[in-house]
């Protein structure tokens, strides 16, 4: 298994990366965030995945350890392939999958493009007891809070990826209130 790659961006695709690794140029399949962010003639290092089909072999890439083991989770989920596993990571954040799972919010997984509610709820159920951690009261609180804010952006015409932008832009010590965390998210949009 490949579970490393490093080497110089030769090309940022749709989709994709390309990689020049020892002369090769190696695609590698990563998240939308992640590719808005590099430039061709970077250096990059990625851990891998690789995912072997009958008719291909395709790797797919992240910045984190810890988005390649989600992804990976995914992958276990029952009608979940490799391009809704990365179209989950592409819209979700590691911290909000986390969140959704351990508050039990199906809903979040159904707003992600190609993800309709049985999967999603499919998703939730493979997940539970494998994300791990704990709830503190006040992240409890600070969630629904964020659950409120991510509803009345999408609500707004904003897409699910956009509003976790602008949730994970707020400041650690922002105020609990819905109405100053709505406040704060639109600022994200007005900058």
């Amino acid at each position: 298994m490949i579970a490393l790659i490093q080497g110089e961006i030769y090309a940022v695709n749709e989709t994709s990366l390309v990689i020049i690794v020892g002369g090769l140029g190696v695609e590698v399949f990563v998240t939308n965030a992640l590719r808005e962010q590099v430039k061709v003639g970077e250096t990059i290092t990625l851990h891998t995945s690789l995912v072997v089909r009958e008719d291909s072999l395709t790797l797919y890439g992240f910045e984190k350890e810890e988005e390649r083991q989600f992804f990976v989770l995914l992958l276990g989920v029952n009608g979940i392939g490799p391009r809704i596993a990365l179209s989950v990571l592409s819209h979700l954040s590691v911290d909000a999958i986390r969140r959704a799972v351990l508050s039990e919010q199906a809903d979040i997984f159904s707003r992600v493009p190609g993800v309709g509610r049985k999967n999603a709820q499919k998703i939730l159920l493979h997940l539970q007891g494998r994300v791990g951690g704990e709830i503190p009261f006040a992240t409890l609180q600070r969630m629904d809070a964020d659950t409120a804010v991510l509803e009345a952006l999408t609500g707004l015409g904003y897409s699910v990826v956009e509003a976790q932008a602008a949730l994970q832009s707020l400041p650690k010590d922002a105020s609990e209130d819905v109405e100053e965390r709505l406040r704060l998210a639109l600022r994200f949009f007005a900058s």
